[in-house]
């Protein structure tokens, strides 16, 4: 039976038991389409990686003689629609059955299921056998239960993979979570090794999605892209981690400085939301690395990392595939506010914003306490409406696929889905931001300050916001502390902050 299978941009998993053994009557399609780089204005390096991504994948199947027809952009036969091209495809080459991989992304899988309905051959889905859960095994072990805590789902993945275990019940160090190791302030004192790693250049991918005009946002150097794009460099990346940054990751995980961009970090999460390298071969590889250096190696470095990815991402992808399609549409506490422009040029006086956003369009990438503590504050304090919060960290991110993206702007970024990710709003006067930093150091604005004109503008919002949201927190008993300190505060003085507060959201261009 002669079979057309689909492999998406975010589906190039080397090990998947299709590519076990070649087939003649098997033919494999890869594409570059306007459908999947126009749904959302991406960044330019985002656009740039999956394409480069997507041909070496090509190639590497063609060199262990798969037949495999890619069309890039500007393909002759390319429509630019998924549908369109498969119909296409399965007329020209008398096709008898079409297989594809499940999509990672709602609207691409009701696309392929409503496709699949109406084809004339027989079609089947397959596993992207990539996971460590099944898309609903999060909603299996949450049934009955009133809240998701993720912290739970976390230790029965450990003992369920036995990642980390002593015995069937006992965590290894005596703990599960060693967080609160995972919260220093970096002052230069641990130094980051000089990544000799790869570059490479992309000139003529950049050429192609220039001459097709696709809008994008964000900078590049094309004679020197940095992330990995083919399964040897992200093996690459994961042994630069293992060898220079474990060391000290945990050490740092929260940490934010003007000088450093990935500090500690791995940047494997492209690779991995590729399918270039699996979650648990990360995990294997830096446990078997730590194992045999654990002389100057501490076990929190390494549960920080491992729960980032055995924790918190199957956690993300169980709550989108549970809440999907209407958690899409929430917006618990109603915020109506546009994101202010400078989201897209770093054109503020704010020195922490415009670090992190201008790190972002360098460099297609901030860690997960800049997108949540900074942007993602600033955002949810300014009250912006949640969809112009999604579709900046959908497009701006390498890393961004709706799955992982949508879960943590919505629910843990912008407390718009009401709790099911996150049982408080994350946010935070610039205190915080002074602890784990140095922005405030040679900002504008002063952070000790609260209504003044030169106050860091974190102050004033963020007791605003609480004050605007008091009917929707008054019966979350986690936010009774900082409630109490509102109810404590001054008509004059709550009355000066709500001033300032209210300057600052109706003069974002200004600040």
């Amino acid at each position: 039976m002669k079979t057309l299978r689909l492999i998406l941009g975010d589906q190039l998993n080397h090990k998947h038991s299709w590519y076990d053994d070649p087939q003649e009557d098997i033919i494999y399609f890869i594409a570059e389409m306007r459908q999947e780089t126009d749904y959302v204005t991406h960044h330019i390096q985002k656009v740039v990686a999956f394409f480069e991504s997507m041909h070496y994948f090509a190639e590497w199947l063609e060199e262990r003689d798969h037949t495999v027809i890619y069309y890039q952009l500007n393909h002759p036969d390319n429509s630019q629609s998924l549908t369109q091209n498969l119909s296409a495809l399965i007329e020209k080459h008398g096709i008898e059955k079409f297989e594809y991989q499940l999509p990672d992304e709602f609207r691409l899988d009701e696309q392929l299921q409503q496709y699949c309905e109406k084809l004339s051959i027989s079609s089947e889905a397959f596993d992207t056998e990539h996971f460590l859960t099944t898309r609903t095994e999060l909603s299996e072990f949450y049934e009955g239960k009133k809240e998701m805590t993720m912290e739970y789902f976390y230790r029965y993945m450990r003992k369920k993979h036995d990642i980390m275990m002593v015995t069937s019940k006992d965590p290894e160090g005596g703990k599960w979570n060693f967080d609160k190791s995972n919260r220093k302030k970096w002052k230069g004192e641990d130094s980051i090794p000089h990544e000799r790693g790869f570059r490479k250049d992309v000139t003529a991918t950049l050429d192609r999605i220039k001459k097709a005009e696709i809008k994008t946002i964000g900078t590049i150097n094309p004679e020197k892209f940095n992330w990995p794009t083919s399964r040897e460099d992200s093996l690459s990346v994961l042994n630069y981690f293992c060898k220079n940054l474990l060391v000290h990751f945990g050490d740092y995980q929260d940490a934010m400085h003007t000088d450093e961009v990935y500090l500690f970090h791995s940047r494997l999460s492209y690779a991995m939301n590729s399918k270039l390298l699996s979650p648990l071969e990360v995990i294997e590889s830096v446990i078997g690395y730590w194992r045999e250096h654990k002389d100057h190696i501490d076990i929190s470095q390494v549960e920080g990392f491992v729960r980032q990815i055995l924790g918190w991402r199957e956690y993300m992808r169980g709550i989108y595939w549970k809440e999907m399609p209407e958690y899409k549409n929430l917006n618990a506490l109603k915020n109506q506010n546009n994101l202010p422009d400078f989201y897209w040029t770093g054109n503020t006086k704010m020195n922490c914003l415009k670090h992190a956003i201008d790190q972002s369009l360098d460099h297609a990438y901030a860690h997960h306490i800049q997108r949540l503590m900074i942007t993602g504050n600033f955002a949810l304090l300014t009250q912006c409406n949640p969809d112009e919060v999604d579709a900046w960290y959908l497009g701006i991110y390498i890393d961004a696929i709706e799955w992982v993206e949508i879960t943590n702007t919505r629910g843990m970024s912008q407390s718009a889905d009401g709790g099911i990710v996150a049982t408080k709003p994350y946010v935070s006067s610039g205190s915080y931001i002074n602890k784990m930093s140095n922005y405030c150091k040679e900002c504008h604005y002063n952070v000790k300050k609260k209504t003044e004109e030169d106050s860091c503008p974190f102050n004033s919002l963020y007791w605003n916001f609480l004050d605007d949201k008091r009917a929707h927190f008054k019966d979350n008993h986690r936010m009774n502390m900082m409630m109490s300190l509102l109810e404590k505060k001054s008509a004059s003085e709550l009355s000066e902050i709500k001033k300032r507060a209210q300057y600052i959201i109706n003069n974002t261009k200004d600040i």
